[in-house]
């Protein structure tokens, strides 16, 4: 995209509902690009494993708002500014329907290109894109970060990272959540992130104090027990060879969290643009580790854009 001058727009607070269950999202209306005239095209995003728009999506958002991209920022129910109960409950098909939901409610917003939907996800909801952008006609382009695309895949590359105490601990924790819930009781959960050797779902060295530096006002470091079954039993990842839309799969080679292969498979099924970076999950984050792997991250999500989402203006050859 050549240099224009762009106006800055206020960040929205908005509701839409998925399912009856009335779901919060913020909506960046795009900064207004003096050299583009038409609606603009609109980014849906979504976070990962127990992830809530205020806990690290608002840099990218303004980022690729000040491109000239709307971004509609959401959180799924039960989770964040969202209602539903239970609450913390990680649903793999209730965050697909509501990241559907997403998608048409971002369309409705005010100055924004209805056949223009921009995916964007990160982590489980890296996932998530693949499946929406593969069942969706409206889809121009799909941004997945550091993308978890085969539970199994990921379980087995974070095993070492747990002891067979607190494996142990977390099934159990697991049977115990889903006997609680066919009762009609709340779940029982276990923390997101814990530090190395802690019981929880999240446990590789750095993940703790990332995750909760990240961790904004909505945010609950609990999770629903059975996410573990939710996570061995989910393959995103096999809706890659059904996507048509331009993609971007950004990959963390160091990442411990979701399996850096298994994600270079599938962007390779979906005949996507790679882009690869020497870091670990968190790192891709605005102000996480020692290197700003952000401001890359984000630069390559807004010239792959510019590049699929912008047409170039038409020249008269002259001799």
């Amino acid at each position: 995209m050549s240099p224009a001058t762009r106006i800055a727009a206020d960040r929205l607070d908005v509701t839409f509902h998925s399912d009856g269950v009335k779901c919060a999202a913020w909506f960046y209306p795009a900064a207004a690009v003096v050299d583009d005239k038409r609606p603009a095209a609109v980014v849906v995003m979504g976070h990962g494993l127990g992830g809530t728009k205020d806990t690290g999506l608002d840099p990218y958002a303004r980022a690729l708002q000040q491109a000239g991209y709307a971004v509609f920022a959401f959180d799924y129910r039960g989770f964040g500014e969202s209602e539903g109960l239970p609450r913390q409950r990680v649903s793999m098909r209730n965050q697909v329907a509501d990241y559907h939901a997403a998608c048409a409610a971002a369309a409705r917003q005010p100055g924004v290109d209805p056949s223009r939907l921009i995916l964007w996800g990160v982590s489980q909801s890296g996932g998530h894109v693949f499946e929406v952008g593969a069942t969706r006609s409206d889809v121009a382009a799909i941004l997945a970060v550091v993308p978890l695309v085969n539970g199994l895949a990921a379980a087995r590359h974070a095993l070492p990272l747990h002891t067979p105490r607190s494996l142990l601990r977390s099934t159990t924790t697991g049977w115990r959540s889903s006997a609680r819930q066919l009762a009609g009781k709340s779940p029982a959960t276990i923390p997101i992130v814990a530090r190395p050797g802690e019981f929880g779902a999240l446990t590789a060295p750095g993940y703790y104090e990332a995750y909760t530096e990240l961790a904004g006002p909505s945010w609950r470091n609990e999770v629903d027990a059975t996410i573990g079954t939710e996570i061995a039993t989910h393959r995103p990842g096999r809706f890659a060879k059904h996507i048509t839309a331009p993609m971007l799969v950004q990959i963390a080679d160091l990442d411990q969290g979701a399996p850096p292969h298994a994600a270079a498979k599938a962007a390779f099924a979906a005949r996507a643009e790679v882009r690869h970076y020497p870091c670990d999950h968190f790192d891709v984050f605005a102000g996480v580790g020692g290197t700003n792997w952000f401001d890359r991250c984000v630069a390559h999500q807004v010239a792959f854009l510019d590049h699929h989402l912008r047409n170039p203006i038409p020249t008269t050859d002259q001799e």
